[in-house]
């Protein structure tokens, strides 16, 4: 793969693209080699599978696409934009504007509605708080919430807290979402449930995902999987 989306010679421009991506950590016996030049492409529209064992640096991986460690090396555009050198300041609004995040569990402050765990990001972001209801509420309605705005988390199941979480992670129209085993809290029948409202909403949407994920039932449902082998990510088998 070469260095830069503009030279893949594919439109549109890749929502993530990893260049020759470096990661190591450094201890008191020497680096440890987490990626080493590691290439990954994932387009508008489209679910990638992460899955690896524990401790292969599925979540290292993450925390470079989500702009929450810098790479040793290499380059990830983001939407064609080249983020390795953003200062952190820049890195924080390009998270919030341009990125959402899902993880194990759902992170819902407990004291607002599903409704203002949705709205709250929304806000911050700069949108009118009439805006920021109707979208929440839009977006909670097409995950089959339409009924329970107004219940806190307490009140909702798990399938339900999940799916709050994931339109909360989407409510500012981000280009990407990361998430961490999104459904890995729920029981096999409600994780698939969850996981079809996924899949709708990113086919709706047209952003693309990149889901780290140990299901692989719920992993052969996506457009590709990938893997973290030798330190590169490659395409699992």
């Amino acid at each position: 793969m070469s260095g830069s989306p503009e030279a893949a010679g594919v439109q549109p421009v890749p929502a993530l693209f990893f260049a020759r991506v470096e990661r190591r950590y450094r201890q008191a016996e020497g680096a440890v080699e987490i990626l080493r030049g590691a290439d990954l492409a994932i387009w508008p529209g489209e679910l990638v599978a992460l899955v690896a064992p524990s401790g292969a640096g599925k979540s290292t991986l993450l925390h470079l696409a989500g702009l929450l460690e810098r790479p040793d090396g290499g380059e990830i555009y983001v939407g064609g934009q080249p983020t390795a050198a953003m200062a952190d300041a820049a890195r924080t609004r390009f998270r919030r504007e341009e990125m959402g995040f899902v993880y194990q569990f759902h992170h819902l402050l407990p004291e607002f509605s599903a409704l203002e765990n949705v709205v709250m990001p929304q806000l911050i972001r700069g949108l009118a708080r009439k805006e920021a209801k109707a979208r929440a509420t839009e977006l909670l309605s097409f995950l089959g919430l339409g009924k329970r705005l107004v219940h806190r988390p307490a009140e909702l199941s798990g399938g339900e807290q999940q799916r709050v979480a994931i339109a909360r992670a989407v409510a500012n129209g981000p280009r990407l979402l990361l998430a961490d085993e999104p459904t890995g809290n729920l029981d096999p029948s409600t994780a698939g449930h969850v996981f079809a409202i996924l899949l709708s909403l990113v086919r709706a949407s047209g952003l693309a995902a990149l889901i780290a994920t140990h299901n692989m039932d719920l992993a052969a449902r996506m457009d590709r999987r990938v893997t973290i082998r030798d330190g590169l990510i490659k395409p699992l088998d």
